[in-house]
C-alpha cells in the first residue's frame, strides 16, 4: 500500500518543477524580446539626425549665390587710360579766359561720360599749384545741365574751363601753369594739356560739363586753336 504523505510530497515535488520551468521560459521570452527594441529606437535616432545635417548643408548650399550679386557693368575699353585729352579752342575778353578741351575715345568701344572734370594746375617744375575748381559757376559757357554722352570710337566729348588772369584782393601777382591737368569723368586717370595758365583768384577754375558733339552746348565752344 502506497503513503499518502510520499504521494502528497512528490505531487509538490512535480508543481515546483513544472513552475520553474513555465517561469524560466516566460523570463527566457521577456529576455530575447527586449534587445529587438532598442537597436530599433537608436537607428532610427540616428537617421533623423542625419535627416537634418542633409537637409541643413543643401538649403545652404542653395541660398548662398543668392547673396552675392554681380554689380560689374565696366565696359571693355571705357577707361580713363583710353582718353586723350586735348585744348581745341581759346579766347579771352575782359580779363577773362575761356578754354575749350576734349576727351578723344581711342578705343574701339562706345562709351558713356556725365559729369564734370577733375582739375588740377601744375607748373613748370611739376609741382602742383593751388588749385579751386568751380562747377557751373555764372559763364552762358560753364553754367548748363549734365547730361549723358555718348562717346564712340575716335569721338569727342567736350568741356569749358574758364579763368581770371586779373589778380584780386591779396593778390601781388598770379602763378602761371604749364600744365593742364584733366580726369574724365567716371575715371581716375589723370590726363594733361601743356600751355600757359596765367590763373588768378588764387587758382580758381570754374568748369562745365562734358557735352556731345550734338549737344546745343557746343555753340559756347571758344574759336578753334591756330
Amino acid at each position: 500500500m502506497s503513503d499518502p504523505t510520499a504521494i502528497r510530497r512528490a505531487g509538490r515535488t512535480s508543481c515546483l518543477i513544472v513552475t520553474c520551468i513555465l517561469g524560466a521560459a516566460v523570463l527566457a521570452a521577456c529576455s530575447s524580446a527586449k534587445p529587438t527594441a532598442s537597436p530599433t529606437s537608436k537607428a532610427t535616432s540616428k537617421a533623423t539626425s542625419k535627416a537634418t545635417t542633409t537637409t541643413g548643408a543643401s538649403h545652404s548650399t542653395t541660398t548662398s549665390p543668392t547673396t552675392s550679386p554681380t554689380t560689374s557693368t565696366t565696359v571693355p575699353g571705357c577707361t580713363g587710360s583710353n582718353y586723350v585729352l586735348s585744348q581745341l579752342g581759346s579766347q579771352g575778353a575782359a580779363g577773362t579766359s575761356e578754354l575749350t578741351l576734349g576727351f578723344r575715345n581711342t578705343s574701339s568701344a562706345t562709351c558713356t561720360l556725365v559729369g564734370y572734370p577733375g582739375l588740377q594746375l601744375i607748373d613748370s617744375s611739376g609741382h602742383d599749384i593751388a588749385t579751386t575748381t568751380v562747377r557751373g559757376g555764372s559763364y552762358s559757357f560753364t553754367d548748363f545741365a549734365p547730361a549723358n554722352v555718348s562717346v564712340g570710337p575716335s569721338a569727342t566729348a567736350y568741356f569749358n574751363v574758364a579763368y581770371s588772369g586779373i589778380p584780386t584782393a591779396g593778390e601781388s601777382s598770379c602763378p602761371t601753369a604749364a600744365v593742364l591737368q584733366a580726369i574724365a569723368p567716371n575715371t581716375t586717370t589723370a590726363l594733361v594739356v601743356r600751355g600757359s595758365y596765367n590763373v588768378c583768384d588764387h587758382g580758381t577754375l570754374t568748369v562745365s560739363p562734358v557735352f556731345g558733339h550734338g549737344s546745343p552746348a557746343t555753340q559756347t565752344t571758344a574759336p578753334p586753336n591756330g
